[in-house]
C-alpha cells in the first residue's frame, strides 16, 4: 500500500519519476516544487538562501491557546492583530470543572477580537481546522496555527502548527525562522476501493513512516495520477493526519476538485492552479498505492501501531495480548487491562463509535456512514455511537440531506461541532473500554480517562466507513469493504448564513477602546528571571521512554479548562507520567527564590562547593531528562508549565519536534542535547552543573562542558545547543520571550 524510496527523485513534467537527471542540480531543481515557490514568495530575506524567515497570511487559534497568546502579546507590546487572526471555541471543556472558566475566556476572545480586530467564532460553531478550510484557506498562502493540525496542504495552502510563542512573533510582526526544508514526494496511484475512507490511507502512511522518522521537519508535497480520484474531504483526511508522520507542513497539485471547493464556499478568487515545474528534485518519495489499501485499525496506543482490520480479525488474541502488554508497561499495576476480553466467538467487539473532529466529522464521512446505517440499528447493547459534524455549514448539509435523519434513527447520537473526543474531554469510554473512533489521535489519555486513578479506557482510530460498519454489526468490529451499501447522497452544499449570524470579523477595524473581559481564572504571566552566568539543574523527571509526548508533559482534556491560568495549569504538568515532578520542581524553585533573596540552601551550598561555584552567579531550576520528548500537540504548556514550575532546562537525545523545541526556547528553556553514545543513567534529585552557559549562548557556541552531581561523585557531561538563531539565543539569555520583546522595547 505505502513504498518508501530513501533516495531523491526527479519529477519531470509533473508525470515522470526518474532517479537521474543531467541538466539540473538537486538544489536547484528543488526550487521548482510546490513547497519551495510557495515558502521563497513567503521568506522576508528573499534569497534563496538555506535559511527562511516566513511571515505568514493568516493565524488560526482554539480556546485552549489563545488567551495565553494574546497575554503574552500584550506584555510583549501588543497593539493590534496585523494579519487575519481567527479564534475559534472547539476545545471547550464544557463542564469538566464546572463553574465559569470556559465562558469567561470565551468573552475574553471576544473582546480581544474587538480590541485588536480579530476573528471570533463561538463555541461549537466550528472546529478550528474546518473554519480555516471553509472561511481562511488561498492557494498558494500560508498559515500558522497553535494547534499541530494545522494543515490545508490539500487545498493549496501551507499549514504549519506550532507554540503560541510562534504566532506572538508573528502578531508583534516578526518571523518563523526555519532551516530550508527537505520535500517529500507523495505520489498517488490508482482508486481506492468501496469502503475504503481517508482514514484508512493516513494510518498506513503514518505506519510506514513514524517510527523511523522518514520525514520529520520535512514537507510532504502530493501529487500523482491518483489525486484526482479523490474527493475534497477524502485528501482533507489524509492531509490533516500528516502531522501524525512528524512532518513540517503539506502541500498538494490543486485541480478541478480544489477550484470547485472554492467556488462553493463563494471565493473562487481564492484558488490557483499550483504544480511543480517542469524539474522539480524531491529527497525521498512514497508512492501509495491507493487501489490495493486496506481497510485499517491504528491500535493503542498511537496512529502508527496499526494493522488491517482483516489482520486483527485473524489473529484477535495475538494482538491484543500484545497491547495489553504494552499497557503493562506503561502503566504498571495502576491498571488492570483485559482486552482480549472483547473477543467473544473470534470476534472483537468494541464499546463505542465516534466519527469527529477536524478529520472524521466531515460531509462526506457522515454521509458515507449514513448510506451503511440507513435501516438498521446499532443495538440496545453495550455499544454507543455518537457523531459530531465538524461545522455547523456541516450539519446543516447533512441535516437538510437526511443523513442527521439516518443516523440518529440507527442509534447514533449527533453532537454539535466539538473537538472533545480526540483531546479527552467527551465521550469518555467506561474502565477497561474499547472505542472506535475516527479522529486524529490514540494517546493515553486521549480518551480521558485517568490511570493514576486506576481508570483506563482504550482508543483504536478506524475510518468513519468502517466505524459505521461496526456499528451496523452491533459494535463487532468490522470492515467497510466486507459490507453491501450504496450512497445516495447528493454532493455538499455549503452554506454560510450562520456564519453571517455569528462570526464576529473585525479584522482591520481594531476598537483600542474596548477593555478587555477578563474572568477570576485568566492570570498574567509569573515573573521570569534573566539568565545567570552558570546554571545548576536539578532533575525533577528522568523519563526513558522512547518516545514522551506533549499529552504527558501537559495532559489534555479536563486539564484544559485552566488554560488561562499558568499556576493552576502548571499543577498538571506530567501529572499522569511522573506525579512527583511538580512537587519536586516547586521545592527547586523555593529554593531558587530564597538564594536570590541570599539565603542559600545546604541542598544548593553542597553542589556547589562540588564544583567551586558560586551560588550569587549561578540559576538554581528544575530539569527535565526525556529520550525523545515533544511528540504530539502544538500547546505551548508543554513547556511553559515548566517554566512556570521554575524549569530551566530540558536534556535528551533528539527532540520529537520542531514545535516543542521551539516552545521551550521562547519559554526560556534551553534544548540541550546529548550524543546518542551517551548513557544516561542519572535519577531524579542528582544535579547538572554548567558552567558559562550565558556567555556560551551569547557567543555563538553550539555545545559545552558540564558536571553530573550523583551519589556516585561528579562526573562530566557534553551537552549541545545547536542550530539557534541570534534572535533565541538572545530570548534565552533574557529568560523568555516576553522578556526579550521587554527588553527590546527598553533599547
Amino acid at each position: 500500500m505505502v513504498e518508501l524510496i530513501n533516495h531523491g527523485v526527479y519529477l519531470l513534467n509533473g508525470t515522470e519519476v526518474c532517479d537521474k537527471y543531467e541538466g539540473m542540480t538537486p538544489d536547484e531543481a528543488r526550487e521548482n516544487t510546490i513547497t519551495y515557490g510557495i515558502l521563497r514568495s513567503h521568506d522576508v530575506d528573499g534569497s534563496k538562501g538555506k535559511k527562511m524567515r516566513i511571515r505568514f497570511d493568516a493565524m488560526m487559534s482554539h480556546d485552549i491557546t489563545y488567551v495565553g497568546i494574546i497575554q503574552t502579546a500584550r506584555a510583549s507590546g501588543l497593539q493590534e492583530f496585523p494579519l487575519p487572526y481567527a479564534m475559534t471555541n472547539c476545545h471547550n471543556s464544557l463542564c469538566a470543572v464546572g463553574g465559569t472558566i470556559n465562558e469567561d475566556d470565551h468573552v475574553f476572545g471576544l473582546s480581544a477580537a474587538k480590541k485588536y480586530g480579530g476573528i471570533y467564532v463561538p463555541a461549537n460553531q466550528a472546529v478550528i481546522h474546518q473554519y480555516a478550510r471553509e472561511m481562511m484557506v488561498k492557494c498558494g498562502n500560508m498559515i500558522l496555527g497553535s494547534d499541530s493540525h494545522t494543515r490545508y496542504g490539500s487545498l493549496g495552502n501551507m499549514g504549519v502548527g506550532e507554540g503560541g510563542g510562534e504566532l506572538v512573533k508573528q502578531l508583534l510582526k516578526n518571523t518563523w525562522d526555519i532551516n530550508a526544508p527537505e520535500v517529500v514526494l507523495v505520489w498517488l496511484e490508482g482508486k481506492p476501493k468501496k469502503g475504503v475512507g481517508p482514514h484508512d490511507v493516513a494510518i498506513s502512511l503514518v505506519k510506514a513512516t513514524f517510527e523511523s522518522g522518514a520525514v520529520k521537519n520535512k514537507v510532504l508535497e502530493f501529487a500523482g495520477p491518483g489525486v484526482k480520484e479523490l474527493p475534497i474531504d477524502f485528501r482533507n483526511g489524509i492531509d490533516i493526519m500528516t502531522t501524525e508522520t512528524t512532518c513540517l507542513s503539506s502541500i498538494w497539485v490543486t485541480d478541478e476538485e480544489v477550484k470547485h471547493h472554492y467556488d462553493i464556499h463563494e471565493r473562487p478568487q481564492d484558488f490557483k492552479e499550483l504544480k511543480p515545474g517542469d524539474v522539480a528534485y524531491y529527497d525521498m518519495m512514497i508512492r501509495i498505492d491507493l487501489s490495493s489499501q486496506e481497510a485499517m485499525i491504528a491500535l493503542p496506543f498511537h496512529p502508527s501501531n496499526a494493522v488491517t482490520i482483516h489482520e486483527l480479525q485473524a489473529d484477535p488474541v495475538g494482538i491484543l495480548t500484545r497491547i495489553e502488554e504494552d499497557a503493562k508497561k506503561r502503566f504498571g499495576d495502576k491498571v488492570d487491562v483485559h482486552l482480549v476480553d472483547k473477543i467473544v466467538d473470534g470476534k472483537v467487539y468494541a464499546d463505542q463509535g465516534i466519527i469527529a473532529g477536524c478529520s472524521g466529522g466531515t460531509y462526506d464521512n457522515l454521509a458515507e456512514a449514513g448510506a451503511i446505517l440507513k435501516g438498521k440499528s446499532i443495538g440496545n447493547d453495550y455499544f454507543t455511537a455518537s457523531a459530531y459534524p465538524q461545522s455547523t455549514p456541516v450539519s446543516m448539509a447533512v441535516t437538510r440531506e437526511g443523513i442527521t435523519a439516518d443516523l440518529i434513527e440507527a442509534g447514533v447520537v449527533m453532537k454539535p461541532a466539538f473537538c472533545g473526543p480526540c483531546f479527552g474531554a467527551g465521550d469518555v469510554p467506561s474502565n477497561n473500554g474499547l472505542s472506535i473512533r475516527h479522529t486524529t489521535r490514540n494517546f493515553p489519555n486521549r480518551e480521558g480517562s485517568k490511570p493514576g486513578q486506576g481508570q483506563l479506557s482504550l482508543v483504536a482510530l478506524m475510518d468513519a466507513r468502517s466505524i459505521a460498519a461496526t456499528a451496523a454489526n452491533g459494535g463487532v468490529i468490522t470492515a467497510a469493504t466486507d459490507v453491501e451499501y450504496e450512497n445516495t447522497h447528493k454532493p455538499y452544499v455549503y452554506d454560510e448564513k450562520i456564519y453571517k449570524c455569528r462570526v464576529y470579523n473585525g479584522y482591520g477595524r481594531p476598537r483600542p477602546e474596548t477593555e478587555l473581559r477578563y474572568g477570576p481564572n485568566i492570570k498574567d504571566w509569573p515573573t521570569m528571571y534573566p539568565m545567570q552566568e552558570n546554571m545548576l539543574l536539578e532533575l525533577a523527571a528522568v523519563i526513558h521512554d522512547p518516545v514522551t509526548t506533549t499529552d504527558e508533559l501537559i495532559p489534555s482534556g479536563e486539564t484544559s479548562s485552566y488554560r488561562s491560568n499558568p499556576l493552576k495549569l502548571s499543577e498538571f504538568a506530567l501529572s499522569r507520567r511522573v506525579p512527583e515532578y511538580v512537587g519536586l520542581s516547586k521545592e527547586i524553585q523555593k529554593q531558587d527564590l530564597a538564594r536570590r533573596a541570599g539565603e542559600v540552601s545546604a541542598n544548593i551550598a553542597e553542589a556547589l562547593a562540588k564544583v567551586g561555584a558560586k551560588a550569587e552567579e549561578t540559576s538554581f531550576g528544575s530539569c527535565v531528562f526525556a529520550n525523545r520528548p515533544g511528540y504530539g500537540s502544538a500547546r505551548e504548556q508543554a513547556a511553559s508549565c515548566q517554566k512556570v514550575l521554575g524549569g530551566d532546562a530540558n536534556i535528551c537525545y533528539e527532540y520529537a519536534t520542531k514545535r516543542y523545541r521551539s516552545n521551550c526556547i521562547n519559554w526560556g528553556i534551553v534544548p540541550f542535547t546529548i550524543s546518542k553514545e551517551t548513557p544516561f543513567e542519572y535519577v531524579a534529585g542528582d544535579f547538572v552543573y554548567v558552567p558559562g552557559i550565558r556567555e556560551a549562548i551569547l557567543s555563538g557556541k553550539e555545545e559545552i562542558d558540564a558536571k553530573v552531581i550523583s551519589a556516585e561523585g561528579v562526573k562530566d557531561i557534553h551537552l549541545y545547543f545547536q542550530n539557534l538563531t541570534a534572535d533565541e539565543r538572545e530570548i534565552l539569555a533574557d529568560g523568555c520571550l516576553m522578556n526579550f520583546y521587554a527588553a527590546q522595547k527598553s533599547k
